[in-house]
């Protein structure tokens, strides 16, 4: 394949991610506002059901290192903590952002993440933010406030309880993606991903009881909830996990922050999502920072 095909691939592959990364929030918004579904109970059956599928890929393709990590102590306890402290956590204050507020401001929140990997990873060096970090960490919070208060210090325009589990949310896509590098680098994106979301989904499962859950399905709920399954999970994990392989994780990292636009325009169009001009700026001034922090320059290798 020649460059220019490698790159053209990489490039839609980590778009047609992001975007239906942004197409699985509106879904699950659609089950908590229409289906009245329980955020424990979808968050359980995406990563358990998600996670097995992930795994019947590896034992297909990279059966290898699905041993290598099962076998290895200190990989498998790495891989524990980044499933329950990284994935669970992460996708479990997504929704729980998005049942209390919308797609758009759950999936927008969350994306503070990188802004946070940003200030750990100053600290962890012992150094100041350059002036493009100090800019990005202006934005992330100028848009936070925007999107929580509306501009007024004096009343929240979501609920507190939005606004906590989506910094929540934030907090974990940092751990998620901090905790698992060195396994990654070891062992491959896919057998890191799958089996921690495995791991996730049966910790998740056994905690808050899924079985127990009364949750009303009829043939619309099963038909969305498959489709966060297929393809708001696996299927965007993957071309995501293989546009890196094409064109790098700094380039796909940045073409995947089309998640929150995605978001906001499929709630918009599908869910009749209303958002004032103050919520867009907001929107924004969150992706402008995500932007800033993945782009390397032009010198860059990714």
């Amino acid at each position: 394949m020649g460059e220019k095909n490698k790159t053209a691939k990489g490039i839609l592959l980590a778009l047609s991610g992001g975007v239906l990364w942004g197409f699985s929030g509106t879904c699950g918004q659609y089950l908590f506002d229409y289906k009245n579904m329980n955020p424990e109970w979808l968050t359980s059956v995406r990563l358990l059901f998600s996670g097995i599928i992930m795994i019947i890929l590896i034992l297909i393709t990279q059966r290898k290192n699905m041993k290598g990590i099962l076998s290895d102590k200190y990989d498998r306890i790495v891989l524990v903590v980044f499933g329950i402290v990284g994935l669970l956590t992460c996708q479990y204050t997504y929704f729980v952002t998005i049942s209390n507020s919308n797609a758009a401001t759950g999936t927008v929140l969350q994306y503070l993440g990188p802004a946070m990997i940003m200030i750990f990873m100053c600290f962890r060096s012992k150094r100041m933010p350059n002036i493009k970090e100090l800019t990005a960490v202006i934005f992330a919070m100028t848009g936070t406030f925007l999107l929580a208060t509306h501009g007024s210090i004096n009343e929240l325009a979501i609920s507190t309880k939005a606004l906590i589990f989506g910094i929540l949310s934030a907090l974990s896509l940092a751990a998620y993606s901090i905790l698992p590098g060195r396994i990654i680098e070891r062992w491959g994106s896919l057998t890191v991903t799958g089996l921690g979301m495995f791991i996730a989904g049966v910790v998740f499962t056994l905690i808050v009881r899924t079985w127990t859950i009364k949750q009303s399905l009829d043939f619309g709920a099963v038909f969305v909830v498959l489709l966060i399954i297929i393809f708001g999970t696996v299927i965007p994990f993957t071309t995501y996990l293989k546009s890196v392989s094409y064109i790098g994780a700094a380039k796909a990292s940045m073409i995947s922050c089309m998640e929150p636009l995605s978001a906001t325009i499929i709630s918009a169009i599908w869910l009749k999502n209303k958002f004032m001009p103050i919520d867009l700026l907001g929107f924004a001034l969150i992706i402008i920072t995500v932007l800033m922090l993945s782009f390397k320059g032009k010198n860059s290798k990714n």
